[in-house]
């Protein structure tokens, strides 16, 4: 093949097939060159960084919602109508699939909601708006890459893009110590996943000789067929244990978990919900993408995907005990230091860090499910695609209301919060509605999300599937949910029962209001997904499809 073939080859598959299943992210894109242009150019200046931002994120958000709802005329579109559908893009270094396609979608949501919670919050202001919303899209663009990673370059490629903007964002409080630590502290951390992460990913591609996810089973396979001679199976499990740590890292998975309280606490609240929520949802999928990608072929004929099924047991059961301690850790350490916090960023760090801890017992059981139970699985995985969502009302909520309560009480102490009820009784049970669904308690959606991942190990344990670990995660997540009650409704304690703080002028909080508004419509969903959530669960359940 010639050059000049080659190149023709790859115009017409980006800007035929590539660049058309790649629209929200290109309008993110197209919106950060317009920030950044209002930044330079002075006549653009006057131009509400704000307002721009929005409107680049609901023409993004309107494009995943098309692609998902298969409205574009594009030829992902089938992927509706058959579950599983795939398609590589950019000479497969990405991925276009229905977790593609759902989890941009709730990310581009989550920028619309947290854009309007950061204009009415007054944080960014205008001098600096320009800079946070290029860095807050530049962060989401990375994330949206980790969604749709399909090579482990990309795969470092893409946490970098989402890394790097983050560790600013930390630092974006002028004046503040405490901001301008947190933003070194994540920066240092970062830095050391990062290194440790790509030089894992140089030992699984020295040992297999390859880094296109979809290809790791089968060389995986011929290399534990034959033994693992040379020493090339532990090189191998040191490799996966050095990716695991970039993964960890941004999943604030214990014991990668430190730089997180202190950022939370040093930043703007609503830095911590964006490092909460968005973070978090392209972390789970990136790790859903590498647990696949190493445990389970994509293709091929049936006799050949049967024998690299039955060559990966060894590197499945490596995969979900990993992923599952570091759930069980991670969901016990978060929960039992949330009780000691004062600080309310710091206490929703911990239930943070508790939350990811969640969201991993249901990948291992997919994982676990993946080969003997293909609809397990795919129930797993619909479990945390529906966790992800109500994870995004729920923390974007608390995280909104404290950030409100902030610019009220003048603290973010759990202290402050007393008497609130006597004052703001609207905001202490929109506070009260997002807790409660936060600990898991019906008839909040928060209840149906751990119902759901529960579920998915009771399936794995029906099954065979790792049983002995699944009845571990099993017993651990009801114990802690059980621990997590007291911390949050200490919280509720104190806005209800204790009085007022000597030094608080008693001003209300109105629900009645634009802010309120805004704190009313995170709520509610909390709420209506609760009661009515099938048409959520229809739509998670197309991005479990990617298990089948």
């Amino acid at each position: 093949m010639n050059i000049g073939t080659l190149l023709t080859e790859l115009f017409n598959d980006t800007v035929g097939v590539s660049l058309p299943l790649f629209r929200p992210e290109l309008t993110i894109v197209v919106t950060i060159v317009l920030l950044l242009l209002c930044r330079m150019l002075p006549l653009l200046r006057r131009v509400d960084s704000g307002l721009l931002a929005l409107g680049g994120v609901c023409f993004a958000t309107w494009y995943a919602y098309a692609d998902f709802l298969g409205l574009g005329g594009l030829p992902g579109d089938a992927i509706l109508s058959s579950a599983g559908g795939r398609q590589e893009i950019f000479g497969g270094l990405l991925v276009y699939d229905s977790l593609t396609a759902y989890l941009r979608l709730i990310l581009s949501g989550f920028l619309v909601l947290y854009v309007l919670l950061t204009k009415l919050s007054g944080i960014p202001d205008r001098e600096d708006g320009a800079d946070f919303y290029v860095l807050v899209l530049g962060s989401s663009l990375g994330m949206c890459l980790m969604a749709s990673a399909n090579h482990l370059l990309m795969v470092f490629m893409a946490v970098e893009m989402a890394s790097v903007p983050s560790y600013a964002l930390s630092g974006m409080l002028k004046g503040r110590p405490a901001s301008s630590e947190a933003a070194l502290k994540y920066a240092v951390y970062g830095a050391g996943a990062a290194g440790v992460m790509l030089y894992g990913i140089s030992l699984i591609a020295g040992v297999l000789g390859t880094l296109q996810l979809p290809a790791l089973p089968g060389e995986l396979a011929r290399v534990l067929s034959a033994g693992g001679t040379g020493g090339s199976a532990m090189v191998l499990c040191l490799g996966g244990l050095m990716l695991t740590v970039g993964l960890a890292f941004k999943l604030s998975a214990v014991p990668f978990h430190f730089w997180c309280p202190d950022v939370f606490e040093g930043a703007a609240a609503e830095v911590g919900a964006f490092l909460s929520v968005a973070s978090k949802a392209a972390a789970v999928a990136l790790l859903v993408r590498v647990a696949f990608g190493f445990g389970m072929p994509a293709g091929g004929n049936e006799s050949t995907v049967a024998a690299t099924v039955t060559a990966l047991v060894d590197a499945r059961h490596f995969i979900v005990y990993v992923i599952g301690l570091l759930a069980a850790v991670t969901c016990t350490f978060g929960n039992l230091a949330a009780y000691g916090q004062s600080n309310m960023k710091r206490l929703l760090a911990y239930s943070t860090i508790a939350h990811a801890g969640y969201l991993m017992m249901a990948v291992a059981a997919a994982v676990a499910m993946a080969a003997d139970a293909p609809a397990g699985a795919r129930d797993a995985i619909t479990a945390v695609a529906f966790y992800l969502a109500t994870y995004l009302f729920m923390n974007l909520g608390a995280f909104g209301i404290v950030a409100m309560l902030r610019n009220q009480l003048r603290s973010e102490e759990i202290a402050a919060y007393g008497g609130l009820i006597r004052t703001s009784p609207g905001i202490v049970v929109a506070m009260a509605v997002v807790l409660v669904s936060l600990i898991g308690l019906p008839p909040l959606s928060g209840f149906v999300a751990k119902f759901l991942v529960f579920s998915s190990l009771v399936d794995a344990i029906s099954v065979g599937c790792e049983r002995p670990l699944m009845l571990l995660l099993l017993v651990i997540g009801g114990l802690n949910t059980v621990i997590s009650l007291f911390y949050y409704l200490r919280v509720l304690k104190v806005m209800t029962f204790d009085p007022l703080p000597g030094d608080r002028v008693a001003e209300p909080f109105p629900l009645v209001s634009i802010s309120g508004a805004m704190v009313t419509g995170l709520v509610v969903p909390v709420v209506v997904f609760g009661i009515f959530w099938s048409g959520l669960y229809a739509a998670a359940q197309l991005a479990g499809a990617i298990a089948s």
